[in-house]
């Protein structure tokens, strides 16, 4: 009898762990889904932070506060080449011209400006050095030459401060 109740008791202890253990079959399903999930967050964080670097170009670079000042003593052509509506929400930099870079017109817009002020270099800013450093680029592969990215752009970047925060004059703009 003493035996009968051992093993009783043995079954009884052995049938209450099987039901706080976690089967096999959800445990695997879970590891995969966690193993998923954070290949799927280690994509994304370095979709981002490939996306956050600006593109490399061998043309210059200017600071915003050198780019002001050049624009001032008209040293450089200063061109913004963000879109209308980021004009209208920050304003323009002081001493920058406009031209939105979608423009399907663009580069003969920007050989009519050089052609005003023949040998001035050309610098480019745009929001956050991103797209001014991929139109250098390709500015410069399409044969202009003498073309200048201010990387830290109105609002900053892995560059700088950017130009609003440094405090550098804005213009409204109107158009």
């Amino acid at each position: 009898m003493a035996v009968i109740n051992w093993i009783r008791k043995d079954l009884d202890m052995q049938m209450k762990q099987d039901h706080t253990r976690t089967p096999p079959s959800t445990r695997s399903s879970r590891r995969v889904f966690l193993l998923g999930g954070g290949a799927l967050l280690l994509g994304a964080g370095g979709w981002w932070g490939l996306s956050r670097h600006r593109p490399t170009h061998e043309g210059r670079i200017l600071s915003v506060a050198q780019a002001h000042k050049d624009a001032q003593t008209g040293e450089i052509l200063l061109l913004d080449i963000r879109t209308p509506s980021e004009w209208r929400q920050t304003g323009i930099p002081e001493g920058a011209v406009p031209l939105d870079m979608r423009r399907a017109d663009f580069q003969e817009a920007l050989r009519a400006l050089q052609v005003q002020d023949p040998g001035r270099p050309v610098a480019l800013i745009c929001a956050g050095g991103v797209r001014s450093a991929r139109l250098t680029r390709q500015l410069l592969a399409s044969g202009f030459e003498d073309i200048i990215d201010v990387p830290e752009g109105v609002y900053g970047s892995t560059a700088g401060p950017g130009w609003l925060s440094s405090n550098l004059p804005v213009r409204p703009w109107t158009g």
